[in-house]
């Protein structure tokens, strides 16, 4: 096995690079009458009472005028400034005192899930049929398969190979995917242009390519709807991962508070769920204040959780029964298969609980490197909670009739209270690392078109990547709520928690498979040894979970399903709109040559007009001027964009063009985000989109030579700036989709109901945009898709 892992991180090449966070924004513009432009559209046209409020000057400073800014300078000189601290942290060589501080500091955010796990597993394990076999060689059995689990799945597959598959130092689904995207060309973002490809985290390593990764890549190319299929998949693993947001504040608040009823026996079980529903409100309503500000108190707590199990576990072992060491062999494996037969491998779903966390460790690499993560867990983490199964199974060998509430009657009676409020603490920590790792994964399936636009707050000016999402958290906490009254069983939830983590390690797995394939090059019989060794635990772990979907099973179903429709619906309905707008964009040559036609003239000021296409005038501007024959004497066309990068820097972020001649006085700015970058409340986008402009004018090639050529760029650049200090308008398109007469009554369902009421109730891209009120104007038009 060592030497299988060897041999692929031999051939593991590491691109990693810091660049600061911002967020990527997605809008589809939103569209009523018809228009001599655009036959194929029904359109209606509507303006913002403010639209006349345009042509008074804001409150520039006087130094406006004169401003001339290098888009470099402007660019590097973010408003606020990034603490690298335990954020990004991806150097190629640190000190041994900076990996250890990160490791600590890991142990309160990445390990909260994993270690409260030993709360629950037994319990679940021995619940069913296989209670009628409580003898010492089924208990030591569940305890080999739960060394060898967490040995395989989490030590070698997650630590030792997964962990090497970042993507410039971010981990996760979607890092996996955008890795396959860049080398595979499998993007289905739209506006992808060959200039993405020379940004600086958009590496793809060598062009050497083998005889696989070609036919893979072939394969694909081939079969555009493989790669839909491939993003469905993508998104299943992530809806899964959603569902553990659920069910792992649900499992693990409820097994801690639990507890107390063996000191308590008369204690009603409604009162247990009544004190868990509390504290999960607790725990939701605090999250609008950030981790930051009480996650100096996280490590501490994870640090003595650990500490006080693994003791108690080395405690128990030597005073219950030593001979538990004994069941480290993988003998024992095959003995409890062999004596339990169906009803054994049934209770494997307990077991795979031992290891759920293992994705949140991998999904928060960001905020760690690979190293101090490594170190954690393979020497204090993995230690720890190999020390604390054992002593249970100890304490179980001989206490049979204790093997519902195992692990509370196995802390010794001293320590009893101070290890129950530690446990208590930890089920938060554990409950809020999953809770953030969902709001990182919803902002990042916005970037990617797959959910509709949310409002993303920053919890903190300092800490990178720390945001709150105010729906999904309520949404979440209502969910937890749901699930803890209505099923009240522990056991029932586990069942479910086993089918969502199992379903989540087996999407990695395969796409894993395709990493090794395409990115790292690896030889078929290598990725073949990984995929059937891993992918054959997993899948045996994930048929005895699927067998007890009747007993809560089915409520990981039930979520992923619900939100895989919302996201590939919406994904569905803005690709379509796009398509609209590629189809119907037209000619600004066109538009000009109307304007003698209709009395169009220029007004003073610039404006800024949302698009989503990257070439071409969108179809809402050539409604707009055929409505209003006017527009601003500095025209703007904003194309803001996600690539399949996770961060794109400030030097990297604008990109700027002309439209037409320069006496039209028309520009495009594509404006490019990262999936993992996130919006700042505080960013100045006019000033340094005007920044950008003055810079391509001053070093666009052309127009003559010597001092002919400086002064009309100097010219160029006054007027720009004359036109910024008479005001911005934001011209944003209101479309709205609606499926065609023709189309089927399936998609009718989708796009007029479901996507419409999502449409309509999302944040509008004005909100996203961070857009002044004053100063927008919005032009709606229908687009029959």
């Amino acid at each position: 096995m060592f030497l299988f892992i060897s041999k692929i991180l031999q051939k593991r090449r590491k691109n990693k690079a810091v660049n600061e966070n911002l967020q990527s924004f997605f809008f589809a513009p939103k569209t009523h009458h018809s228009s001599p432009l655009f036959p194929h559209s029904l359109a209606s046209f509507s303006l913002s009472s403010h639209y006349y409020i345009l042509s008074v000057s804001p409150n520039f400073s006087s130094e406006t005028k004169t401003e001339n800014i290098s888009f470099l300078t402007a660019m590097n000189q973010s408003p606020t400034v990034i603490e690298q601290g335990i954020t990004r942290q991806h150097l190629k060589t640190v000190s041994c005192a900076n990996v250890l501080t990160l490791a600590y500091q890991s142990l309160g955010v990445i390990y909260g899930d994993l270690s409260t796990s030993p709360l629950y597993v037994y319990k679940t394990t021995f619940s069913g049929k296989l209670s009628l076999h409580e003898d010492d060689e089924e208990i030591f059995g569940v305890f080999s398969f739960i060394f060898w689990t967490f040995t395989l799945i989490a030590l070698f597959k997650y630590v030792f190979i997964v962990l090497s598959a970042d993507d410039n130092g971010e981990g996760g689904t979607f890092a996996l995917y955008s890795l396959l995207c860049r080398y595979a060309k499998l993007s289905v973002l739209p506006n992808h242009q060959e200039m993405d490809e020379k940004l600086s985290t958009y590496a793809t390593g060598s062009p050497g390519e083998t005889r696989q990764s070609t036919a893979v890549k072939s394969f694909f190319e081939t079969h555009p709807k493989s790669q839909k299929c491939l993003l469905i998949f993508v998104l299943l693993g992530t809806c899964m991962a959603i569902g553990d947001s659920v069910l792992t504040p649900t499992i693990s608040v409820l097994s801690a508070v639990s507890g107390v009823k063996l000191k308590i026996p008369e204690l009603h079980e409604n009162y247990v769920v009544i004190i868990s529903c509390i504290i999960l409100v607790a725990i939701f309503s605090v999250q609008r204040y950030g981790t930051h500000r009480v996650a100096f108190i996280f490590a501490p707590i994870s640090t003595a959780w650990l500490l006080s199990i693994s003791s108690i576990g080395v405690y128990n072992t030597i005073k219950w029964n030593p001979r538990i060491v004994s069941a480290l062999s993988p003998v024992y494996m095959y003995k409890f298969l062999r004596s339990t037969g169906i009803e054994g491998w049934v209770s494997l779903g307990g077991v795979v609980l031992s290891i759920t966390g293992v994705e949140t460790m991998f999904a928060d690499l960001g905020h760690f490197s690979s190293l101090s993560i490594k170190v954690a867990f393979s020497f204090f983490v993995y230690p720890c909670l190999i020390l604390a199964y054992m002593g249970e199974a100890a304490f179980l060998s001989k206490h049979h009739e204790d093997i519902q509430r195992s692990f509370y009657e196995a802390i010794p009676e001293p320590v009893f209270w101070p290890v129950f409020i530690i446990a208590t603490f930890a089920a938060v920590i554990g409950s809020q690392a999953v809770i953030s790792a969902t709001f990182s994964i919803i902002s990042q399936c916005c970037a990617l078109d797959c959910f509709p636009r949310v409002k993303i707050i920053h919890t903190s000016s300092k800490i990178h990547g720390q945001i709150y999402i105010p729906e999904v958290n309520w949404m979440l906490m209502c969910l937890c709520l749901a699930v803890t009254v209505g099923l009240r069983d522990t056991n029932m939830i586990g069942h479910a928690y086993g089918l969502a983590v199992t379903s989540v390690m087996l999407v990695t797995t395969c796409l894993m498979t395709l990493v090794m394939i395409i990115v790292w090059k690896q030889r078929t019989i290598t990725v073949l040894a990984f995929l059937l060794c891993f992918g054959s635990i997993e899948l045996l772990y994930f048929t005895s979970c699927v067998y007890k979907i009747p007993e809560g099973g089915w409520i990981p179903i039930l979520l992923s399903l619900t939100f895989m429709a919302v996201m590939y619906i919406w994904n569905y309905g803005t690709t379509k709109k796009h398509e609209f707008d590629v189809e119907n964009k037209v000619s600004i040559d066109r538009i000009i040559a109307l304007g003698p036609s209709i009395g169009m003239v220029r007004v003073p000021g610039i404006g800024l007009v949302y698009t989503n296409l990257v070439t071409g005038v969108p179809a809402v501007f050539g409604h707009f001027v055929t409505n209003l024959p006017a527009f601003h004497r500095i025209l703007v066309f904003v194309c803001v964009k996600s690539v399949q990068v996770p961060y794109v820097g400030e030097e990297e972020r604008f990109v700027i063009s002309r439209v037409g001649p320069k006496e039209y006085g028309m520009f495009r700015s594509v404006v490019r985000y990262g999936y993992r970058d996130v919006p700042r409340e505080v960013y100045d986008f006019e000033s340094r989109l005007v920044s950008a402009i003055v810079e391509f004018v001053e070093t666009e090639p052309g127009g003559g030579e010597g001092s002919e050529l400086r002064r009309r760029r100097k010219e160029e650049t006054l007027e720009i700036m004359e036109a910024k200090e008479a005001g911005v308008a934001y011209i944003l398109g209101q479309s709205y989709a609606k499926a065609k007469q023709s189309s089927s009554v399936l998609k009718k369902l989708a796009v007029n109901v479901v996507f419409a009421f999502m449409s309509t109730n999302c944040r509008g891209t004005d909100v996203v945009l961070n857009v002044p009120h004053t100063s927008l104007l919005e032009v709606g038009m229908v687009y029959y898709v």
